[in-house]
């Protein structure tokens, strides 16, 4: 089973229609699959599910739970400030820890308005997960200028779309 985490908690955000494409491409290749999508998060987590609070919130609870069945995760991480979203930072303290990623497996896919793709958010995460110790796998396709390549459903330029192919290819076998 593969889980698919959006990076953000903005609703109806390209992170969570680019992880529905995602599991859509699962599908094709027959791989178990399943989104969590950080906008059903509960917007409270960080004062009731934090620290001394673990445990206390059932919302974050079940999603959290869907980490423990997944050995594999791809996160859609879009660029916010040159970086990735607070909100997934959040999610991942709330965590339990260490062991939540150890010797786990991850892929990620960034996307930006911009032209860098969220290259630097990647890196930020990528760091993250090592100190935890997942391993990633090194392709990380950049979708730039995410709003002149993706239509809500479909990437219309080929080479993301390939590179997306591609990815999932080497994740299934990672």
């Amino acid at each position: 089973m593969i889980t698919i985490i959006t990076g953000t908690n903005r609703p109806s955000s390209n992170s969570t229609a680019v992880a529905k494409l995602y599991a859509k491409l699962l599908d094709e290749r027959q791989v178990g699959n399943q989104i969590l999508d950080l906008a059903n998060l509960p917007a409270d987590f960080t004062t009731s599910a934090l620290y001394e609070n673990i445990g206390t919130n059932q919302a974050f609870n079940d999603l959290s739970a869907l980490i423990g069945e997944s050995d594999k995760f791809v996160f859609i991480v879009p660029e916010y400030n040159g970086s990735f979203p607070g909100v997934l930072k959040a999610f991942i303290d709330g965590l339990s820890y260490p062991n939540t990623f150890r010797n786990k497996k991850a892929a990620l896919v960034g996307l930006s308005s911009g032209v860098q793709g969220s290259g630097l958010a990647m890196s930020h995460l990528t760091d993250i997960f090592n100190y935890l110790g997942m391993h990633v796998l090194a392709l990380k396709p950049r979708l730039a200028q995410i709003e002149k390549n993706f239509d809500g459903a479909a990437i219309t330029n080929e080479l993301y779309l390939g590179l997306l192919k591609q990815q999932i290819d080497q994740f299934i076998h990672f």
